[in-house]
């Protein structure tokens, strides 16, 4: 699934090639696409046309953009879902699910989606925000200027959970999944299921800086790209799993201490880490 790095490359692409122009027709080729609006096919195209998308924005792993008619365009990308922006005549591609034309002569925005997990959907904003109904419940990412350092020790000590388990409660704080978390607790030297009221101010800190430098390293290469699905809007991928320390590291070397990394199963996922620089603790919560 797209963590925070890779929505954002993607809503900066959007913020530069679509915002502030007005969507002339939509057309809509595969009913999950628009399977979250309600209203189907023909109002999700009659409700977008005429539209100006005022702004990108994202929260956490969320992404959508505001209009002027006061509602919101949203975007699931899902598994595999891509927002491209391309010339008109581009080939549509087997995987195309929804088109969008603006009014002027540029490039157009497509939905693609081989797997169909993601999809689109027209909602209203909370009244007096830009943020639709639907993300009400999503916490500040710790990218966000106005994240609140101090009120996560509080809240991260009540938990009583594993610290992994935590960090991907997207109302704890947003953003981060599988691979970022276990990255971040790499660098900061913590096990996965280290309880979370065993962790104290000083541990919390240097976790938060650990999942900053991370993020804003991928940032910095455009997120992690597996396979051709994980793009920006220019079809380009990101280039961070060269950088990766421990997610999908095993059995070689930690490059810190020369330990071979591990992989425990976790959540019906996986887990890595450096079994030296991060010590398994007595008292454990998965």
């Amino acid at each position: 699934m797209p963590e925070l790095p890779e929505v954002e490359v993607i809503r900066q692409g959007l913020q530069r090639w679509v915002v502030g122009r007005t969507v002339g027709s939509v057309e809509v080729f595969h009913p999950r696409a628009i399977r979250r609006h309600l209203a189907g096919a023909e109002h999700f195209a009659a409700v977008l046309a005429g539209t100006t998308l005022l702004a990108s924005c994202r929260r956490g792993k969320y992404l959508w953009l505001p209009l002027n008619s006061g509602e919101a365009l949203l975007a699931h990308l899902g598994m595999s879902g891509q927002l491209l922006v391309l010339p008109g005549t581009a080939p549509d591609g087997p995987h195309l699910r929804v088109r969008f034309r603006f009014t002027d002569a540029g490039s157009e925005l497509r939905f693609v989606d081989q797997r169909t997990f993601g999809g689109l959907d027209v909602e209203p904003l909370i009244p007096g925000t830009d943020i639709p109904l639907s993300v009400r419940h999503i916490a500040r990412d710790p990218m966000d200027p106005a994240f609140d350092d101090a009120a996560l020790v509080p809240a991260l000590r009540r938990r009583h959970t594993g610290v992994k388990r935590a960090l991907l409660d997207q109302t704890l704080l947003s953003g981060i999944g599988n691979i970022y978390a276990d990255e971040a607790l790499w660098r900061a030297r913590l096990h996965y299921a280290r309880p979370t009221e065993t962790l104290n101010r000083p541990e919390i800190a240097r976790l938060l800086a650990a999942v900053r430098a991370v993020m804003a390293l991928a940032l910095e290469q455009g997120g992690t790209s597996f396979d051709s699905l994980y793009v920006n809007v220019n079809g380009e991928s990101g280039y961070f799993d060269r950088s990766l320390e421990v997610y999908g590291q095993r059995d070689r070397s930690c490059s810190r201490c020369g330990t071979p990394i591990r992989r425990d199963v976790f959540m019906n996922r996986s887990s890595f880490f450096c079994p030296r620089c991060q010590p398994r603790p007595r008292r454990a919560r998965y």
